[in-house]
């Protein structure tokens, strides 16, 4: 059962075409990467969320598809990733290569955040409310628990949350949360976490630590999927 729509094996399983632009060695073998995310997607994505996705090797995209694209540079310094749209205007990732390795992360990492979150909510514009709260929260998988990552194939992939880190009707320790095993109740951030959230008409970040957020204020966000968050009129909730 798709968690997302409510369908079964008839949903819309999207063809994802991977492409490397870049011009300098991602840190790991493409077809390695490609074949890892594969794995990741269909044994440990799809089967929590129900996002189906096939991923394969190209530069071309056909109408219908959603792509990923490794490339050199951000367009705007200190931007590891960034989602975006195909001309056909179908979900596109962005992972600059040599962004991720001058920061000293890891491209399977960058590639894999955008993957998961692009396959959770790929037009942007899911989110959800807490009880008591004013507060719009963005549905990103990765976010929260940016930067813990485990191994698949041997390759580095991203930890990411499950649909119950939305819940807040769940007990502290009563599930999982994240994939990882790592947290401990709903809409907890990680120490090197962060959360997207609408507070007063705008959007903010809202850090696990004081070390996070000093991270985050020397990138530049711009182009990430937080900056790309539809006005509050246009926002499609869960």
């Amino acid at each position: 059962m798709n968690h997302r729509t409510g369908f079964s094996s008839k949903a819309h399983v999207p063809t994802i075409v991977c492409g490397n632009f870049a011009t300098v060695p991602l840190g790991v073998d493409f077809d390695a990467l490609i074949a890892a995310m594969q794995v990741y997607v269909d044994e440990h994505v799809a089967p929590v969320w129900g996002t189906h996705a096939r991923l394969v090797k190209g530069h071309d995209v056909k109408p219908g598809e959603w792509a990923m694209a490794f490339v050199d540079h951000a367009d705007h310094a200190h931007s590891l990733a960034r989602h975006d749209l195909t001309p056909d205007g179908y979900p596109l990732a962005r992972v600059f290569v040599k962004t991720t390795l001058a920061d000293g992360n890891l491209v399977s990492v960058a590639a894999t955040h955008e993957l998961v979150e692009m396959l959770v909510d790929p037009a942007i514009n899911l989110v959800t409310v807490r009880k008591h709260s004013k507060d719009v929260y963005q549905y990103e998988a990765a976010d929260p628990v940016e930067d813990l990552h485990f191994p698949v194939n041997g390759i580095e992939v991203t930890n990411f949350v499950y649909p119950t880190w939305f819940e807040e009707f769940h007990a502290e320790g009563s599930t999982r949360f994240d994939h990882m095993g790592v947290l401990t109740r709903p809409f907890q951030i990680h120490g090197m976490g962060y959360q997207g959230v609408l507070r007063d008409g705008k959007w903010i970040a809202i850090h696990g630590s004081d070390v996070k957020r000093k991270q985050f204020e020397q990138q530049d966000r711009r182009g990430r999927r937080m900056a790309q968050r539809n006005q509050p009129a246009l926002i499609r909730s869960r």
